[in-house]
């Protein structure tokens, strides 16, 4: 019983968000209001989780929580039958990057013991109290400053970080999560409508999330001008003052170094072998032979969330403008999360 009170307040919240979004600002209510105002104060306190992109993570959750959606991905696992304390150490680099292992850890059957980051503060509580709210109380969750008393964490950071937390929760049945990103393989024939797609793909979320393109292989023959004016929707990113800082400083280190790199005011591209690149930057290479692109990207496989490409192509991979679109069944690191709290 408790399990469906959960699905069918998470479909109330899915509701609950897209008539928020469609609501004209000037007739909300109360409830509306104090939504709005958080989603602000978000805002201001972290500069890269404008409005846009945070109604865009919404947008997307509010797509995501159907009945129909959440049951199909659930009926593929046996859920736990003890509940157990589940600690969480999430993200902040782009809006409610953290939603889904919590929706996932409630949804086994365990209690998520959540510690915030600090760049992400109040969208998740609120989503969280609204679940429960609309579950009858059925919702089970716990924030905390310092994770004590947990069963089994899972924990996002930076390589680095996880080296720390693999030590630290050495005797912890633990998922820890690293960097990734994500690249883009073009054929050369795409159309400006395909190439317009893959734009959302690097620029949503001003390419922070690991599901951002930073690496392209492009064909030896193919313009860099047919990039850069697909590009051109998203030329106002350069007024963001955070984004702007980093176009203009990894440019001047270029130019420092005299370094060749091709620049169209508001995004960088320097023909480059590194999968990551910095931010405003996307670095990539020309090939002869599609293989060569398989063969990268299967030495790199630990570092790459996901492949944008069409289909023909015949890689695994999502198609132009999909990077930004993943469902409940996959996973950050393309780890099972569902399938390791089935057994903890």
């Amino acid at each position: 019983m408790k399990i469906e009170n959960q699905v069918l307040g998470l479909t109330l919240l899915g509701s609950h968000i897209g008539a928020f979004l469609e609501k004209d600002p000037a007739a909300y209510g109360e409830e509306e209001a104090g939504f709005a105002l958080l989603l602000k104060k978000t805002e201001i306190e972290n500069p890269w989780f404008t409005l846009e992109n945070q109604h865009f993570a919404l947008r997307e959750w509010a797509g995501l929580l159907t009945k129909e959606k959440i049951e199909n991905w659930l009926e593929a696992y046996t859920l736990s039958k003890i509940s157990k304390r589940v600690g969480l150490i999430l993200a902040g680099n782009i809006p409610m990057v953290g939603f889904h292992d919590v929706i996932s850890v409630v949804l086994a059957n365990h209690v998520p013991v959540i510690k915030l980051s600090s760049k992400d503060r109040y969208l998740l509580p609120y989503l969280l109290k609204k679940w429960n709210e609309f579950s009858g109380g059925n919702v089970d969750f716990e924030f905390v400053e310092r994770l004590e008393n947990f069963d089994a964490v899972i924990a996002t950071g930076s390589n680095n970080t996880a080296r720390y937390l693999e030590y630290y929760f050495r005797d912890r049945l633990h998922i820890i999560r690293k960097n990734r990103t994500s690249v883009a393989v073009l054929k050369g024939d795409e159309t400006e409508a395909e190439l317009k797609l893959l734009a959302e793909d690097i620029f949503r979320y001003f390419g922070l999330g690991c599901r951002n393109v930073t690496r392209l292989f492009i064909p030896e023959d193919f313009v860099i001008d047919r990039l850069f004016e697909s590009f051109i929707g998203f030329k106002e990113i350069i007024n963001h003052n955070k984004y702007a800082n980093n176009y203009d400083y990894n440019r001047a280190i270029y130019l420092l170094n005299q370094e060749k790199f091709w620049d169209n005011n508001f995004v960088m591209m320097k023909e480059d072998e590194k999968l990551f690149s910095p931010l405003s930057v996307i670095n990539f290479s020309r090939y002869k032979d599609p293989e060569e692109v398989k063969t990268f990207l299967a030495e790199n496989e630990k570092d790459i969330q996901c492949v944008v490409a069409r289909e023909d192509l015949g890689l695994p991979s999502v198609g132009l403008g999909e990077a930004q679109h993943p469902g409940l069944d996959t996973y950050a690191d393309n780890v099972d999360t569902m399938k390791f709290l089935s057994f903890i």
